[in-house]
């Protein structure tokens, strides 16, 4: 399915203010964390992992989103991507001399 007009039309938008967001998430994470070694607080230190992991979460959503099968696809309809050179080594013939 893909994506509706208004979401294509505003996709590197939405790309720069998801990389904004995990940027702050990670640099909140790393203030927690330097504040639970300050303070040696233990539950400074989950809650630094706990916003760390949001963070990858939200950046392998955005990684998924704006990488889809379906812009894949209408970017070789488009011409932009070529797939031909792509030379993936456990794809080759087992029975091929090396």
């Amino acid at each position: 399915m893909p994506l509706p007009l208004l979401l294509q039309s505003n996709s590197s938008v939405l790309a720069a203010v998801m990389v904004l967001a995990v940027v702050a998430l990670v640099a909140w994470a790393l203030q927690l964390m330097q504040a639970a070694a300050d303070r040696k607080e233990f539950s400074l230190m989950l809650a630094g992992c706990m916003v760390c992991s949001a963070a990858v979460g939200l950046a392998t959503v955005m990684v998924m989103t704006f990488t889809s099968v379906d812009r894949i696809e209408a970017q070789l309809q488009a011409g932009g991507v070529s797939l031909d050179a792509i030379s993936i080594p456990w794809d080759a013939s087992f029975d091929s001399p090396g």
